[in-house]
């Protein structure tokens, strides 16, 4: 059976972070192949001020043309909001003989038990989760404790809110995101 793992966000935009965190989910042995969500509006970001939905998926592209993943745009044409268990499900259906691994950074997975459907995402996958030294897990349900698999990795501490900022005040990011990124962000004039 192919394993799969799922990676999601809304890449406002795509950087470096992203593209080390894929790397080290191919990396683990443990999924054959990486298969990236690009998010259109997820339901906890209420303002709803992304990028251009296409914008995103060019940066998406451009980041990541060097490495053997495949980038779905799937929950463009899934029902709204886009809810992670409901393309997991959906994807299930499509590859009846995958199976999947919901792929996160382990910060995410401290707040998990917060999500919408939880638990629906567990009985569809299970957790891949990229550790950050001296994490801890004390406060992390063991029901998903029980379905999660750590992989190790070095994290690159950027956020995209942290680049967005920079480049709305004119700052450099050039060592934040992928060159053919910022090239990208510099023609389309974004986040200024």
């Amino acid at each position: 059976m192919k394993k799969i793992g799922l990676f999601g966000g809304t890449f406002d935009p795509v950087h470096n972070g992203h593209v080390s965190i894929a790397r080290s989910f191919m990396n683990s042995g443990v999924i054959d192949e990486l298969w990236i969500l690009l998010t259109p509006n997820p339901p906890h970001k209420k303002d709803g001020k992304q990028v251009q939905y296409s914008s995103r998926l060019a940066m998406l592209n451009k980041a990541f043309a060097d490495l053997p993943v495949t980038i779905l745009t799937i929950e463009n044409d899934l029902p709204k909001p886009s809810y992670t268990f409901q393309t997991i499900r959906h994807l299930k259906k499509e590859h009846p003989n995958y199976e999947f691994y919901f792929c996160m950074g382990e910060d995410s997975l401290a707040q998990f038990d917060t999500w919408k459907f939880f638990k629906e995402i567990l009985e569809e996958a299970n957790l891949l989760v990229a550790k950050r030294p001296g994490n801890g897990h004390k406060k992390v349900l063991p029901e998903i404790l029980s379905q999660t698999t750590f992989v190790s990795h070095q994290p690159i501490p950027i956020a995209s809110s942290d680049i967005r900022t920079a480049l709305a005040k004119g700052e450099d990011v050039k060592n934040l995101v992928p060159l053919e990124v910022l090239k990208l962000i510099v023609k389309e004039h974004l986040y200024q």
